[in-house]
């Protein structure tokens, strides 16, 4: 809690969670990426003379932790990522590991734009990149049901456009 003027301000936690479909999605993207990894850390198991047999057993703990990533990482995210767009500010929360929380007022908002990759597509899902006039870059929402990006980048156009701010 701080106090502003007076009074005590507490920050919420924004409202909206992402799609529910983002938990397969996040599962997905981590298998691909962490097989990727696996294959290329086999082949050079297999291909490279002289490699020392405890090499192996690095082998069989990277698959054990890609696994694990794999069922934890996706359900932590979707606990933890949440999104909320008012009047006034556009507020994200995102993470596994680590939290990130982002508040960006409505009047220094430059562009809105959404992206959908094919996996993403193939989910039904999309991702929102809010740019600011601030030097901590944009601020993304990732894994929206594809029609709450839809009309989240309208409210966003709509309410922008009615701001009184240069978003500089």
């Amino acid at each position: 809690m701080s106090e502003l003027g007076g009074t005590t301000a507490l920050l919420r936690a924004p409202l909206n969670q992402v799609s529910p479909r983002a938990v397969p999605y996040w599962t997905i993207s981590a298998l691909v990426g962490d097989e990727v990894l696996l294959a290329a850390c086999v082949a050079a198991r297999l291909l490279v003379p002289g490699v020392p047999g405890w090499t192996t057993w690095l082998l069989v703990v990277l698959a054990v932790l890609a696994v694990v990533h794999a069922v934890v990482m996706p359900r932590i995210r979707y606990d933890v990522h949440r999104w909320e767009v008012t009047p006034i500010a556009v507020h994200t929360r995102s993470g596994w590991i680590g939290r990130e929380t982002r508040i960006a007022p409505i009047s220094r908002v430059q562009t809105v734009d959404s992206r959908q990759g094919a996996l993403m597509r193939a989910f039904g899902l999309a991702s929102l990149t809010v740019t600011t006039a601030s030097a901590a870059g944009p601020i993304t929402i990732d894994c929206l049901d594809a029609d709450t990006a839809r009309e989240l980048v309208a409210q966003l156009t709509a309410v922008t456009a009615t701001s009184e701010g240069d978003a500089t």
